[in-house]
């Protein structure tokens, strides 16, 4: 039970640490070439719901093993 609780933990915190960056990089961008930020935007969110799908699936089969 224990080592479940740690795997969710790990698939959390690789989630946080990856959106965190994907923002970063965004604004990053967005603050170098203002005319694009829609499109800089646009694959933001893509690539944040790609990262939070990847965890939810580590985090149900965590929880299922």
């Amino acid at each position: 039970m224990e080592l479940t609780a740690i795997g969710l933990g790990i698939i959390v915190l690789g989630a946080a640490f990856g959106i965190g960056k994907i923002g970063q990089s965004a604004i990053e961008s967005m603050s170098r070439q203002p005319e694009i930020s829609g499109k800089i935007q646009t694959a933001m969110i893509v690539a944040a719901a790609l990262v939070e799908g990847v965890a939810l699936f580590g985090i149900v089969v965590a929880w299922l093993a």
